[in-house]
């Protein structure tokens, strides 16, 4: 089979890569977007059914489309997935379902991309897979008891799904949060973790996280202020926004120190509490998993090296939508059209370069024949 060619693929069609595509298209770009949905936005049709977002529809816009709602709004996981895939259509956006790139390895002149529909070679290539695809449980999820029903928070999706009982939601954060929440209504919930930091919806008026997306969270990690609320927001989590620790209390939900072992089979606890839900939910986050990427571009723990989403390594090659990438804002989505204007102009300067260079060898004089 003849392989596609493709000047730019990016490889996501989520937030981030919906962000580049938009900032692609202004440029007069070249490129597609591969998605393995079937439709966009089914990466949040996915999530649990009373998901919200923890940003206000204010902070939840990409570059060009305003979201559909009064400011203070928080919008669900349904209408957020209604509103990327009205985004995608309103830009006409070049978007490819039903395929998923299986293996990325470099070529002489750009890159090669197998997918299940097949092989692509490109000039440059976006990986706005998302931050952490793969789910994350700790080692003791593997030594429970085996009557415990076990779930990540990436397939919960409404307490009818999980057997009558106690449940053991390990993650506060605010996935945690709200998933406890959903499941307090009629029966016993244990919420073990860290207590993130809380910003309620509005103080005086004014919306907390509005400022802080203003001021704290756009600090540029390169800095050494910035620097520092990196490393503050990784130990202590984003904040929850709207759910307060009286909320939690007043639904009945026990706080109890985050999960570090087993006992005899049952969820041990930081205190030495031991356990014994019927449920056990692990809203522990994601990983990074780029085993499919063929290319030497990623340090000991994991992650890409890159400056801003551009790869040094491996001219042509870019990441989108990572956190801390360029500061706090850049895994979410109001933040996330920076740097995919970056990214976007990057690409344009090398495709010009690229052009220049072309036109300048075929202006020199050709062998005789």
């Amino acid at each position: 089979m003849t392989a596609q060619q493709h000047e730019t693929v990016v490889i996501g069609g989520g937030q981030a890569g919906l962000a580049t595509a938009y900032y692609l298209a202004k440029l007069g770009q070249s490129f597609v977007v591969l998605d393995a949905g079937q439709r966009v936005g089914d990466v949040w049709r996915n999530r649990w059914d009373s998901l919200t977002l923890f940003t206000p529809a204010r902070y939840s816009s990409l570059p060009g489309l305003p979201f559909p709602a009064e400011p203070g709004y928080f919008p669900t996981r349904l209408e957020m997935a209604e509103y990327l895939e009205s985004y995608a259509g309103s830009f006409a956006l070049p978007v490819q379902l039903g395929i998923k790139a299986t293996r990325l390895s470099p070529r002489a002149d750009g890159f090669e991309l197998d997918t299940t529909e097949g092989v692509i070679h490109a000039n440059q290539v976006v990986i706005a897979t998302g931050a952490f695809p793969t789910p994350r449980v700790p080692p003791a999820a593997t030594q429970l008891d085996p009557a415990i029903h076990q779930v990540h928070s990436s397939a919960y999706h409404n307490p009818d799904q999980l057997p009558p009982g106690d449940v053991l939601v390990a993650g506060a954060a605010s996935s945690g949060t709200q998933i406890a929440l959903d499941l307090a209504a009629n029966r016993r919930v244990w919420l073990a973790g860290k207590s993130s930091p809380f910003v309620p919806n509005r103080i005086l008026g004014f919306s907390l996280f509005g400022l802080l997306t203003r001021t704290v969270f756009r600090v540029p990690v390169t800095t050494t202020p910035g620097q520092r609320i990196a490393e503050r927001l990784v130990s202590k989590g984003y904040p929850v926004v709207g759910y307060a620790p009286s909320v939690v209390e007043e639904a009945g939900i026990l706080r109890v120190p985050r999960v570090v072992g087993q006992q005899g089979g049952w969820p041990e606890l930081a205190d030495g509490q031991v356990l014994k839900p019927a449920v056990t939910v692990w809203a522990t986050g994601f990983r990074y998993d780029y085993n499919w990427i063929d290319l030497r571009v990623f340090g000991e723990d994991g992650k890409p090296r890159q400056r801003r989403g551009v790869v040094d390594k491996a001219p042509g090659l870019y990441f989108i939508g990572l956190p801390f990438m360029y500061s706090g804002l850049s895994a979410i989505i109001t933040g996330v059209g920076a740097d995919a204007a970056h990214i976007a102009r990057h690409i344009g300067e090398r495709a010009a370069a690229s052009e220049q260079t072309d036109r300048a060898a075929s202006r020199l004089p050709q062998p005789a024949s």
